[in-house]
């Protein structure tokens, strides 16, 4: 793993003006120059079609970091007029990226820098292939120091999309150059999962199927579309949060040790999770959609009453499934992945059931009520673990109560960095262990494509609850049930 400190370099961002710079990046690179995180004489160059000059583009994003209070206004103003820089590209002909390639270069002589870049894509699916090809063919892929290429997702709408942006990113540029990120790899928590399970013997050598009774994975989100109706509208969950966040986490709960601690050993194991994955049948899987309801206590639409949806919208807004993985470790242990919008409550669980003893002489006192004991890996809110276990009331009777020990990162370490404060600075460092290669995101939309291809019908669900009742059945059918806490 790379390590040290970045060189300097020219931060290009594709979608400068966009949602995502905005809210996202811009922040984090202002708080990455203020840690000293952030190498000294490093720039920051926004492209997007929105015609303006350096001096207007600064005045957005001073107005954008203050909104997201990152900073006193003097803080704010030195940032902006010191490290950003602005290029329109009102297309992607060859003439708009000769000039972009003009502009790029010129920012880096009068600034001494010495060819060191980053392209971002904080671009739409759509606008990845006409910007990729416009990079390679302009020569932008190429540079007298490092070039690296980061992209969000979605990557590809399908396994056939995704490898066909695959095949066009190894044109211009090696594996090695390409961070294909997931903020959710960003998370401490998600990163300590490694640790938890790697560093601590008692745990490892009760995580397989000996000792483990089923896993449960939630993503739950307490919002709708929020505004971005035309998005999820072709998107749905199974491609906006299944094949991507709640899959990352998967693999990282039932991978094998890595040989080593370099990307590629990490990155191999995570793969060959994916390859041992019984394949789904439609008798697996769930998928939901929202109608009216109620959230935080407050009346909500239906989402097919939001703006920019479909009144006959087929999209799905939660997706439940139910897997196996054939391999030594897990054989015969059920997961169950759910996630979806318009849920009770915003969070992101792991839940580790354990096997309930083969013989136990509490189930005959009258008053006990078997729970078996449960990890519990809390990656939002309130980020940490908790173990459940059972404990004796105090008394002459023999009543037994499920109670917590837990552990919050707030509690010992403060406030967490932004998961994409992490990704940021690997990519900086050219450390790719955190994002996702071209063979595991094909792997990922191989496993999905069949239900893209040959959708479950929609179950519907009021807004405010766990999802449609047929989702409880895939855990129940299985002799389980869903966990919301440990």
């Amino acid at each position: 793993m790379p390590s040290g400190v970045p060189d300097p370099h020219l931060f290009v961002v594709f979608g400068g003006t966009g949602d995502l710079m905005q809210r996202k990046l811009l922040p984090v690179l202002y708080r990455l120059r203020a840690s000293g995180r952030l190498p000294a004489g490093s720039l920051v160059l926004g492209v997007a079609r929105r015609p303006m000059n350096d001096t207007a583009f600064r005045t957005l994003a001073e107005k954008a970091l203050a909104e997201t209070k990152a900073g006193s206004p003097e803080d704010i103003a030195s940032f902006c007029n010191s490290t950003l820089f602005y290029q329109s590209t009102p297309d992607a002909s060859s003439s708009s990226f000769a000039a972009l390639k003009q502009r790029i270069e010129s920012v880096e002589r009068d600034h001494g820098l010495t060819g060191n870049r980053i392209f971002y894509l904080a671009l739409p699916l759509g606008a990845f292939a006409p910007t990729i090809s416009g990079l390679g063919e302009s020569g932008l892929h190429q540079a007298p120091g490092w070039v690296r290429l980061v992209i969000e997702k979605p990557f590809g709408r399908d396994l056939a999309s995704a490898q066909q942006l695959n095949r066009l990113l190894h044109r211009y540029f090696e594996e090695k150059q390409v961070f294909r990120i997931d903020h959710y790899l960003g998370k401490e928590t998600v990163q300590n999962l490694l640790v938890f399970r790697f560093a601590n013997m008692f745990i490892e050598s009760l995580w397989n199927r000996d000792h483990i009774d089923h896993v449960t994975i939630t993503v739950a989100e307490s919002l709708g579309v929020e505004g971005r109706g035309q998005y999820y509208e072709s998107s749905g969950a199974l491609r906006d949060m299944v094949q991507n966040h709640v899959t990352q986490l998967l693999t990282l709960i039932a991978m094998e040790p890595p040989a080593t601690r370099d990307e590629d050993s990490i990155r191999n194991e995570k793969v060959k999770v994916l390859q041992s994955i019984v394949r789904l049948s439609e008798g697996d899987v769930v998928r939901g959609q929202y109608v009216a309801g109620t959230s935080d206590g407050a009346p909500v639409v239906s989402y097919r009453e939001e703006p920019g949806i479909d009144p006959r919208s087929d999209t799905e807004t939660f997706v439940a499934l139910r897997l196996k993985i054939a391999n030594w470790r897990w054989q015969d242990v059920p997961f169950f992945l759910r996630t979806g919008k318009r849920l009770p409550a915003k969070m992101t669980r792991v839940i580790l059931t354990f096997k309930a003893p083969p013989v136990s002489f509490f189930q005959t006192a009258s008053e006990y009520h078997s729970n078996p004991d449960r990890i519990s890996i809390l990656i939002q809110p309130d980020e940490g673990f908790e173990l459940a276990f059972e404990v004796k009331v105090p008394g002459r009777e023999m009543r037994v109560e499920t109670h917590r020990m837990r552990f919050q990162y707030a509690d010992a370490f403060g406030e967490l960095p932004d998961g994409y404060e992490t990704l940021l600075v690997d990519v900086m460092l050219g450390d790719p262990t955190l994002f996702v290669r071209a063979d595991e995101v094909e792997e990922s939309w191989r496993l999905y494509d069949p239900l893209l291809r040959s959708p479950p019908p929609l179950a519907f669900y009021p807004a405010g609850t766990w999802g449609p009742e047929v989702a409880q059945k895939l855990a129940l059918d299985w002799g389980q049930r869903w966990y919301y806490s440990a």
